[in-house]
This record gives structure tokens, C-alpha cells and sequence, in this order.
């Protein structure tokens, strides 16, 4: 549904935000960090509705630019697509 990525070009590092939805109308915001080229960790959350998902994605991805994570260039290019 929406997939949000983030980086560090100089330290290789990502960060992903991604949010679905599921067969019993529920909505998880998945993210996912580390190192390029490396398995990364995972965190999975559910909601019981899309504006608190978006809150939460919001969130996380404000969290990740404060810690120096850009958005990146081939999601941008799918976000204005």
C-alpha cells in the first residue's frame, strides 16, 4: 500500500516504513532497518483502522529523519508516480 524508504548514503544504512492491509480489515505498519546488503531487523504493528496506522508510519518516519535518514530517490520516484 505505501512504502516509505529511507537512507544514509554515507553510512549505507536503510530504514523502511511500509503500510497494508489484511483480509479482516486491519492495518500493520511494518518497519525495518540495517545495514545494505545485510538482513535487517523488523517490527510489525496492527491497527484496528488507516488513520492510526498513518499516524504511527508518520511517526516513525519523523523519528527516522531526526536521526539523520533521508528519504530516498527511488522512493520518491514512486511516490509521485
Amino acid at each position: 500500500m505505501l512504502n516509505l524508504i529511507l537512507h544514509t548514503p554515507e553510512a549505507r544504512r536503510f530504514y523502511r516504513v511500509e503500510i497494508s492491509d489484511n483480509l479482516f480489515g486491519e492495518y500493520t505498519v511494518l518497519r525495518e532497518w540495517g545495514m545494505q546488503g545485510h538482513a535487517g531487523s523488523q517490527c510489525l504493528r496492527w491497527f484496528s483502522n488507516l488513520r492510526d496506522a498513518v499516524t504511527a508510519a508518520e511517526t516513525f518516519r519523523r523519528r527516522a529523519q531526526r536521526r539523520g535518514y533521508r528519504l530516498s530517490e527511488a522512493a520518491a520516484g514512486k511516490a509521485s508516480a
